[in-house]
């Protein structure tokens, strides 16, 4: 037990995480045909999904953001159709010019 740093933080001292709360109706439930927390998991994948369509998270942030692994999201993005390196005419003349 004495292996622990001095310096490091448990988990009750750790920083609070924020949490966005959407409220929704039963009717939402009914409508998706989907529980509580399958219709809240694809809500938080979605979110994150168009976040980084958006250019406003990278890939790995969107990824932590509804609780996938980095690997994860790209394969389900990219069944989505999503381009999985999101990156601008400019960005790719720079790629290309650097390869």
């Amino acid at each position: 037990m004495n292996n622990i740093p001095k310096n490091s933080k448990t988990v009750n001292q750790r920083k609070a995480v924020p949490v966005l709360s959407i409220p929704y109706s039963d009717d939402l439930l009914i409508a998706t045909g989907q529980s509580k927390e399958a219709l809240e998991q694809e809500l938080s994948f979605l979110l994150a999904v168009k976040l980084f369509e958006l250019r406003r998270l990278s890939i790995g942030k969107a990824a932590e953001l509804c609780g996938m692994k980095k690997i994860n999201f790209m394969d389900e993005i990219g069944r989505m159709g999503i381009p999985v390196i999101n990156l601008d005419d400019d960005q790719i003349k720079d790629e290309l010019k650097n390869a």
